[in-house]
């Protein structure tokens, strides 16, 4: 196969035309600033709010309650920070999370652990589910929030995010979910998943870099971290993103439009390379079978490192990760694939393959045809592997 396969579409995606399209007016012939008082200004107002409500109809959101942002980022720090200092100021300072989410939440945990706030990590279990009963075994009086994300970057397991935002609304907890990773893939509605809080970045789902939403229920108080400005209903400052905006919501758009055949395609792709890399021996799908995103496949393979195998992929055209690019300068072992229960050894040698609607049957085969090659030759120049298969160490897969 002489073109090259782009797998690794849970990193970033390519604009789509109809993105691509979207974007042009607004880089030269609607360039107001929204804020203006003149009619230019006034047109790119009219525009911005268009897009307002088209990403609000998607999410099932009313255009109040979305904020445009840099990215998922800075949307999750924005939604957690100001739910844990809206809990501080009702003297709630303790949070609710799992241990494998992204970092941008993880690590915005650790800072507010530095300034006296506690937070529960809720385990998953081996799939990488976590069930709305931990949520509420969990819950104390001073609960102030709950975080878990809606779809795993890495493994593709989907939690039962409806049931845990109906635990918090019976306990009158704020929920927020990082759902990067689903919309766009998945059906999401925020009032049916009773979802208070929920971050989403446009390069998830064929729009530009750059660009993000953070939807906020409108009872909910929304701290300003970004000053300088009155954009975003006083809530984020910067003169808006207008082009990136506006093609993020045609591309969220058009996921939507063209969602349950997009699922379906990338099952039926999905599928035939959890069928053919699982029979490689010593191998280990990652993640839920069935409750998992269509289009993620993650495996680790005994007695090998993940890094030689991606090298190896890209020089046969294969472009794939091993887990979170935000993450992919670490020799550390993913920490979603630790918390699924897998060893230090099996950890590092894993494989995430994440699809989209323009990925074909016909690359799928390529990949199943040619992993288990690669596979097979980084494990004959192994001295681990030649240790698993004399029986000097058990195996672990």
């Amino acid at each position: 196969m002489a073109k090259t396969v782009y797998v690794d579409n849970a990193a970033t995606t390519a604009m789509s035309d109809v993105a691509v399209e979207a974007m042009k007016p607004y880089l030269q012939g609607i360039y107001g600033n929204p804020s203006s008082l003149h009619s230019v200004g006034q047109r790119a107002k009219e525009e911005l709010e268009k897009a307002r409500q088209t990403v609000a109809d998607c999410l099932g959101a009313s255009p109040r309650e979305i904020y445009f942002t840099s990215g998922g980022s800075e949307a999750d720090n924005q939604a957690i920070r100001s739910a844990a200092y809206n809990g501080a100021a009702k003297g709630k300072k303790h949070i609710i999370s799992t241990n494998f989410e992204h970092h941008a939440v993880l690590h915005t945990l650790k800072k507010l652990e530095g300034e006296g706030f506690e937070v529960t990590y809720l385990p998953v279990d081996k799939n990488g589910l976590i069930t709305a009963e931990q949520v509420e075994e969990a819950i104390r009086p001073d609960t102030a929030l709950v975080t878990a994300m809606y779809a795993n970057n890495e493994v593709g397991s989907i939690l039962p995010i409806k049931e845990i935002g109906a635990v918090c609304r019976s306990h009158k907890v704020t929920f927020h979910t990082d759902a990067v990773q689903a919309v766009g893939h998945i059906p999401v509605n925020v009032e049916g998943d009773n979802i208070d809080m929920l971050s989403l970045s446009a390069h998830k789902f064929h729009g530009p870099k750059g660009v993000g939403v953070l939807y906020c229920r409108r009872n909910i108080p929304l701290r300003t971290f970004i000053e300088g400005g009155a954009q975003e209903r006083g809530k984020r400052a910067g003169t808006e993103n207008l082009a990136g905006i506006c093609s993020m919501a045609a591309a969220l758009k058009d996921a939507i439009d063209h969602l349950a055949e997009n699922m379906a395609r990338e099952e039926e792709m999905r599928d035939i390379l959890i069928e053919g890399l699982s029979s490689i021996p010593h191998s280990k799908l990652n993640g839920d079978r069935f409750k998992r995103l269509p289009g993620n496949v993650n495996m680790c393979f005994e007695g090998i490192e993940g890094e030689s195998l991606l090298l190896l992929l890209d020089a046969k055209g294969i472009c794939a990760s091993s887990g979170s690019a935000c993450t992919s300068g670490s020799l550390d072992p993913s920490h979603v694939l630790l918390a699924l229960g897998l060893p230090h050894e099996v950890a590092h040698g894993s494989l995430r393959l994440s699809l989209c609607p323009e990925n074909t049957v016909e690359e799928m085969h390529y990949i199943v045809q040619e992993v288990p090659k690669v596979v097979e030759y980084l494990r004959s120049i192994s001295p681990v592997w030649e240790e698993l298969e004399k029986g000097e160490r058990p195996h672990l897969i």
